[in-house]
């Protein structure tokens, strides 16, 4: 009966009562209802562009705060290489053939505001299940998931039919096209031959009609007339869309209004940052989610003078440097008004840097640090290794960093379980719950298996041992680069998929990336003793996960892709679309 007594008199335990007592102790999530929730995605930024991972010459204090407050993933995976798919597969948490946002052939994204295809009604979305559980959800800046499917107004593909209450951006991409000064950047090379096309079938039908004036050619006025006509209708067939790429993609809209078109780039940074402050200090009183896709640093690089000159990295650097400091802004505010504890902050890129994105001796794209490849490559891991911040004062530990295999999908269940929703049942859902793991209440990743893509083609598969620690992975295509060595694929701007612009593996490239992240040095059945166990391990992983797709309409068809001038957004009478009514407000 005494002993309890005598160990509260012992000196040692009001010291170690004191010491525990200076601790913080992290909150369990359960007892903070409903947290708000930021994720901040990037465009096209390569993880060798962020400070925090390993850049020592762009400034980007405000996402290294992120880090220093929260958790640093380094293995952080996008489902695609490229923004349609790799968005798609963010928002609803699944490999993006699962809903059909991924391509059989070279038209890999949306192409046109004025496609049919798009994210589909049937497929719910991270923002649809919050918006169940009473939260005000909001999307600022870039969709890319397309707008219409049969009329110009029935938003069937919309942010507003997706979950989010409100929106303001971009529901196409941010393309060189949007801004007058830039070299023109959609679908360049089939445009070249498209011109040089209608040059030739001119020059035909000029050499006919001065022929038969001058007698050398004997041909009837009908046959000319119809060969002049045929002229005019081929010019007039692309250049309705082609000519006019700038007012047809390069478009602003709140919720279903058109604001601007074209778009005044000018001003898109600062409107961008004011309706994200907005958006936080409207709904500071009810749980929301803010998605703020960012549209840096995509090209053409929009960046106010403030920011220009400003790096060592040109106007690339400039504009990420700029990109930081709207994080920095939106975490201002977040602070202001009180919410830092209550609200989990997310930061990541939709897939890796640009690296063939050049004009002349300007490098316009991003740099993946010691990864092979970059965008639109779908095994190689700068095209899908990104940066992957999570901050929640209290919550996560700060200024931890995790080296386990994690996903862009794995924000789909996160979120949903935290706001207290359910993922659906009826549908596979690959993202996984990272919470326990960002916690440190679980020591690995749930994933075991992560399935590379590009477009519907299986490129890589990558096996997390988590006994070994290993994280195999194994190549079955991978790009030619050209020129041959270089590294990326500067000859055609994207690396291909399929066809004469991949190599096929029998057996695998097989490289195990906590010794060679680089992936620099194959390994092979006379060097690697585990060869065979690890790519017969990964084989019945394929057809095991082969075993749970299921037929889906494709969205990038070619079919989908193309402009359907009935489905163009236009704030006048079709052609003549144009307005700015945020110069009017």
């Amino acid at each position: 009966a005494s002993l309890p007594l005598l160990c509260f008199r012992s000196p040692l335990v009001p010291s170690l009562i004191f010491g525990l007592l200076l601790q913080a102790p992290f909150t369990q999530p359960s007892s903070i209802t409903q947290p708000n929730f930021v994720l901040l995605l990037a465009d096209d930024l390569g993880i060798g562009d962020v400070g925090c991972y390993g850049n020592d010459t762009i400034r980007t204090p405000n996402i290294d705060r992120l880090a220093k407050e929260g958790v640093k993933l380094t293995q952080h995976i996008a489902a695609a290489p490229l923004c349609t798919p790799s968005r798609a597969a963010f928002l609803t948490g699944r490999y993006p053939l699962r809903s059909g946002m991924d391509a059989i052939n070279d038209y890999r994204v949306i192409f046109w505001n004025a496609g049919s295809g798009g994210l589909p009604p049937n497929e719910t979305t991270f923002a649809k299940i919050l918006q169940q559980q009473g939260y005000s959800t909001g999307l600022i800046g870039k969709w890319h998931q397309g707008v219409n499917c049969e009329s110009r107004n029935d938003h069937c593909h919309h942010p507003l039919k997706h979950g989010f209450d409100y929106f303001y951006g971009m529901p196409f991409t941010l393309i060189s096209d949007c801004q007058p000064t830039e070299t023109p950047e959609m679908d360049r090379a089939f445009r070249r031959k498209l011109w040089l096309s209608t040059q030739m079938i001119g020059l035909i039908t000029l050499t006919a009609v001065l022929g038969r004036l001058t007698g050398l050619i004997s041909v009837h006025w009908r046959t000319l007339t119809c060969l002049a006509g045929f002229s005019l209708l081929f010019f007039i067939s692309w250049f309705s869309s082609y000519g006019f790429v700038r007012y047809w993609n390069c478009i602003m809209m709140r919720n279903h209004e058109i604001t601007e078109q074209p778009m005044v780039t000018d001003r898109t940074t600062s409107l961008i940052l004011r309706e994200s402050i907005s958006f936080i200090e409207r709904n500071k009183h009810k749980p929301f989610l803010l998605f703020l896709s960012f549209l840096h640093s995509h090209t053409p690089l929009l960046t106010t003078e403030k920011f220009l000159g400003r790096s060592r990295h040109g106007l690339y650097g400039d504009n990420v440097e700029e990109m930081d400091w709207m994080v920095g802004q939106v975490l201002d505010a977040i602070d202001k008004e009180g919410l830092k504890e209550t609200t989990l902050v997310y930061f990541a890129s939709d897939h890796g840097g640009w690296l063939e994105r050049q004009e002349g001796e300007r490098q316009l794209g991003g740099w993946n640090g010691i990864y092979k490849g970059g965008k639109a490559m779908g095994g190689w891991e700068g095209g899908i290794r990104v940066p992957g911040i999570f901050r929640w004062p209290g919550v996560l530990p700060a200024g931890t960093v995790i080296d386990e295999p994690t996903s862009l999908m794995d924000i789909y269940p996160t979120v949903v379980h935290l706001a207290g929703g359910e993922v659906p049942q009826d549908r596979v859902i690959d993202g996984r719950d990272v919470l326990p793991l960002l916690r440190g209440e679980v020591p690995h990743s749930e994933h075991e298996f992560l399935f590379h893509y590009c477009g519907v083609h299986l490129h890589a598969v990558r096996w997390h041992q988590k006994d070994t620690g290993a994280v195999w992975k194994a190549h079955y295509m991978t790009p030619i680069f050209s020129p041959p060595g270089a590294g990326a694929c500067y000859d055609r701007g994207f690396c291909q998929c399929f066809g004469d612009g991949v190599t096929h593996h029998e057996p695998p490239l097989l490289f195990e990336l906590s010794q060679d992240p680089s992936e620099a040095k194959p390994l092979s059945a006379d060097t690697e003793p585990l060869f065979d166990t690890v790519i017969g391990k990964i084989g019945r992983a394929i057809e095991e996960h082969r075993r749970t797709l299921t037929p889906v309409p494709e969205q990038l068809s070619v079919s989908n892709v193309v402009w359907k001038p009935w489905l163009q957004p236009c704030c006048g009478t079709f052609p003549f679309c144009w307005c700015d009514k945020e110069d009017d407000n």
